[in-house]
């Protein structure tokens, strides 16, 4: 993603700025005029190479290494902000039944630590928050089929929208939900213009995948490397899949229009125009760019995984006039293309 004409200088932290979103969309806002400050604590995988890709061609932006549980250091990021991106996250739900505790005190307390340091700050900075779908858990009551070896919805045909039960299914359900409605509470209460974006599956350059998170990115790195790839459940579950320069268009509406979008929650992700199978349909398409047949194994279907998660995307194409652009096989192929001109990266 480009950007070259300088518009404002408002002032952005981006918590979580190094990791894949944070660092596409640090780059975007930096290049078009805006103060960028990264807080991030380091510690992901990816997140040190992301920083010195960005400082590399914007040294202005600023950093400050820092914990989102820790509530000094979140006062001191948040002070004289006037955006505020809420990336940072504890992100696998495997991670989360694991070791419970961390994933509410990165996901929830530290969502809240952030929420309290904008309070008390007095500035009213706009929050915009990256969610997630699973807070529509399992989504055990929707019927679901199979159609072309591949499951989908029997009577969901825009997917899902912003007016399902809420469901938190998993500890990661369950911390990521209590920040969901944190956030938007704050605007009810407070005054606090918050964004609230449930996001389906986001790719793209710079995405670090590991095995239990960014699976689009994980199989192209896994190949790359030559490291087994296992598919969870039997593959034919389907996700709607966003581009990350989509998204990040998609930040930059939100703020520009943010006496539309606050308060509002908004499913985003790529709809029904752009779902991937995981294995039935991605596999084919890894098979023809990397030129031969990758070997996979199966394993257990992983607790709260749906078997199919499609975002109604609807509300946020009229309230805010944005859809995707870039559809599924071109963006695949422009991510397949950074992974093989930056592998050593992943070494």
């Amino acid at each position: 993603m480009e950007g070259n004409c300088v518009k404002n200088s408002k002032k952005l932290l981006i918590t979580g700025g190094a990791g894949f979103i944070g660092s596409n969309i640090a780059w975007y806002f930096a290049a078009h005029g805006y103060q960028v400050t990264i807080f991030d604590n380091f510690k992901r995988r990816g997140t040190r190479q992301n920083f010195a890709w960005i400082k590399s061609k914007l040294p202005k932006v600023k950093v400050i290494i820092g914990d989102i549980r820790n509530r000094q250091d979140l006062e001191k990021a948040v002070e004289g902000q006037d955006i505020i991106f809420h990336l940072a996250a504890q992100v696998a739900v495997t991670t989360s039944v694991v070791d419970p505790r961390v994933d509410f005190d990165i996901n929830a307390l530290g969502t809240f630590n952030l929420l309290e340091a904008a309070r008390v700050e007095g500035k009213k900075p706009i929050i915009i928050f990256a969610s997630t779908n699973k807070v529509y858990g399992g989504m055990e009551k929707v019927r679901i089929i199979e159609k072309n070896n591949r499951y989908a919805y029997k009577n969901l045909p825009d997917g899902v929208s912003e007016e399902v039960q809420l469901d938190f299914h998993s500890p990661y359900g369950c911390s990521k939900g209590a920040a969901d409605q944190y956030i938007r509470d704050y605007f009810r209460i407070y005054g606090i213009p918050t964004v609230v974006f449930r996001q389906s599956c986001i790719y793209g350059p710079r995405q670090f995948g590991i095995e239990d998170q960014g699976w689009i990115a994980w199989f192209i790195i896994a190949e790359t490397l030559g490291l087994p790839i296992t598919i969870y459940g039997d593959g034919k579950q389907v996700r709607d899949i966003l581009y990350i320069d989509d998204l990040v268009k998609l930040f930059e509406i939100a703020v520009e229009k943010i006496d539309i979008t606050r308060g509002k929650i908004y499913n985003v992700g790529g709809g029904v125009k752009n779902t991937l199978a995981v294995w039935t349909q991605f596999g084919p398409m890894l098979h023809k760019l990397f030129r031969k047949k990758i070997a996979v194994t199966f394993s257990d279907w992983r607790p709260g995984d749906q078997k199919v998660y499609i975002s109604d995307i609807r509300l946020v194409e009229k309230e805010l006039g944005w859809k995707p652009k870039v559809g599924v096989e071109e963006g695949i192929k422009r991510l397949f293309d950074w992974v093989q001109a930056n592998r050593t990266l992943f070494k």
